[in-house]
Formats: C-alpha cells, structure tokens, sequence
C-alpha cells in the first residue's frame, strides 16, 4: 500500500508485524494520539444545519470532509497510521438487529428492546436495516475519496455477550444471570450468530479496494484485524464468563489473523488467565482507567503477566511516565500509545524510545 501522508508505511507495517510475533524490528512499535480524540473533532459547524443529533451522525458528505479536515496537514509519525473508519457509535452491531440507538454529541447507545424474553426473536441481522446500509454508504464514500491519502477500516463490532448487553441493558442482564441464566446463554448466542457474515462483508469491501484489515484501533494487519472484548465480563463472576461469554469469544478469534483482546479496565483483567490461554489471541490493549487506576507504573506486574504468557501488549501511558516505564519493563511484545501535544515532542519521544533496548 502506497500512501502519500505515510511515506514510510512498509517500515511501519514491519514493526507491526513483528509486535504480533512478539518481536522487534528496531525499536517498539508507537502511537501517538490524544485522549478521547474522537471528542476533540467537535467543530464549529452551525447545528442548525441538522434536524437532530442522529442526522448529524448520518449526514456522509459531513462526516467524510470531518476526517479530511482532521488530518489535514498533519504528519504522521511512527506506528500512527492515517486511517478513516465509519462510526455510528460502539453498539452499532447490535443495531444492525432491530435496536434502535440514541445519539449524543460523541456517542450512542442502545434503548435496549428486549424488555420481555419473547422480543429477543424480532432480532435478526437485516442488510436493509437504516444502520447497516449508513455504514456501507460511509464506507463506498470513503473509499471513492481516500486515494493514497488514507487508509479506510470497519467500523466497530460488538456481538455476544456485549451485544447481549446492549439488547437488555447491563443492570437487567447481570440481574438474569441469576434469575435466568439459560435466556441469558440464548441471547449472547443469538448476538454472535451472524458476526462472521457481518465482519466478512466489510471485509471483502475494503479487501476489493487494496485495504488492509484495521479499525477503530487503527492497528493493520495484511491478514484478518479484530479486537474481541466483553466489557459485561467486568461485573460478572468467573463462572458465568466462561459459560456466556469465552466459548463466543473463541469462535470469533479463530477466524482471524491477527487478535488484539480489548481488556478495559481492572474488573475484565479479573479474567486474564482465562483469555491468555486463548492461542489465537496474539495481544491484549491494557486500558487502565482514571483517577486510582494512574498511573501506570502500579499495571507493570501485568504486563509483565502478559509478556511471560508470550503474549504482545498495548500500554497507554503519559510521556512523564515513559522513563520509568522503561526502565522496569522489557521491551519485547510492548505497543506504546502516548499522547503528544505536537510533532517536535512526538520526534523527542522516539529518540528516547529507540534506546530502549
């Protein structure tokens, strides 16, 4: 792939590519980003010029030139890689069933139908669904448009327990796996049921036009990308994960090339022994939260936990934190996300991070 904004993309590809076998090319692999950057793009644009939030999100001709706008002029150092993907909010899969979503300024999210077991049936994956078609549009849009100025990925995917989840609301399922765990079982199921077809879709879109795998979390693989998570699994016991959530989890993976597990936050890492024993899950994203969860330096153990499992790892971190960090973790496996406030400070961290050997 040949892209103009990315003059040295086989380089960084190489180092991606090594971080999934636990290797290292030259140095670590590196993303510089902001915190919540999607959150940060909100423009100036008069609202009036929309009806309601949900045509904004809608609207394709805005929401291309919005991505065109972020990157214009910008460089892209390191593993940070141009890169659009359609986003109508994170429980887009499960609207792609019959579920309606509401929609914010940076997000959406679910009014959870299934309020009596029987509404889980009207749930069936339809191509001709108002979500499924938008992100098509969005993706055949983006495509006719990127060239060789950026990349174009799938959107986000949440099927199973998550989608589950999002059907039922998370007080309400957590509730049921108590009062009806078989119903619960039976609805995880039903939000997996069409996954694959619905990731092979986009897929062969993007592949027909010389993509490469990659989304939100803007990593690519030459192969099949997929971030698998199950945020339900933070307020569930150990039990009940391995019951509803891990046997769905281990069928998704095993269709893919490359796997990097989402573990958001301290109450999924409750089940890390169980996803690290999974062969076809090559990396796990280490999301540390806020506040008592900073800073990183007291996540070192795990990590360490996950590089001993010949596992690879990616850390968000704060550049004040990198030299301690480095100076008590190996940096085998390691993906460092940092957040930099401009080009020089972004080329001054890279100096520092190639002589972490």
């Amino acid at each position: 792939m040949d892209l103009a904004s990315k003059p040295d993309f086989d380089q960084a590809m190489s180092r991606v590519e090594a971080w999934f076998e636990g290797a290292i090319v030259d140095r670590v692999p590196v993303r510089f980003t902001r915190h919540n950057a999607f959150a940060e793009k909100i423009d100036s644009v008069d609202p009036g010029r929309w009806q309601s939030l949900r045509d904004r999100w809608f609207d394709v001709e805005y929401q291309i030139d919005r991505y065109l706008r972020s990157i214009r002029n910008k460089v892209f150092l390191a593993e940070t890689f141009p890169v659009y993907w359609p986003n109508l909010g994170p429980e887009v899969y499960a609207a792609f069933h019959g579920c309606p979503l509401e929609y914010g300024e940076t997000t959406s999210w679910s009014v959870h139908p299934v309020r009596e077991w029987s509404d889980a049936e009207k749930l069936v994956l339809d191509r001709e669904n108002e979500y499924f078609r938008k992100i098509e549009e969005l993706t055949r849009a983006a495509l006719e448009v990127c060239g060789d100025r950026f990349m174009v990925g799938y959107t986000d995917l949440h099927p199973g327990a998550d989608c589950a989840m999002a059907w039922r609301g998370a007080t309400q399922l957590c509730l049921d796996l108590y009062d009806a765990p078989e119903q619960v079982r039976a609805l995880a199921e039903r939000g997996a049921t069409y996954f694959l077809e619905v990731y092979d879709h986009f897929d062969g879109i993007l592949k027909s036009h010389g993509q490469l795998s990659v989304t939100w979390m803007e990593i690519p693989s030459r192969g099949k990308m997929h971030i698998p998570s199950c945020d339900l699994a933070a307020m569930i016991s150990e039990e009940q994960f391995n019951d509803i959530a891990l046997p769905i989890i281990r069928r998704e993976v095993r269709h893919m090339t490359h796997n990097v597990f989402h573990v958001d936050g301290k109450g999924v890492a409750r089940h890390l022994d169980q996803l690290l024993a999974i062969p076809e899950i090559q990396a796990y994203q280490w999301v540390q939260g806020v506040a008592e969860d900073q800073p990183i330096m007291q996540w070192v153990p795990l990590v360490r936990r996950i590089q001993e499992a010949g596992k690879s790892v990616i850390v968000d971190l704060l550049p004040r934190e990198l030299d301690e960090f480095m100076q008590h973790v190996r940096p085998e496996g390691i993906f460092l996300c940092l957040p930099s406030a401009s080009e020089e400070e972004e080329r001054s961290l890279l100096k520092k991070i190639e002589k972490w050997t």
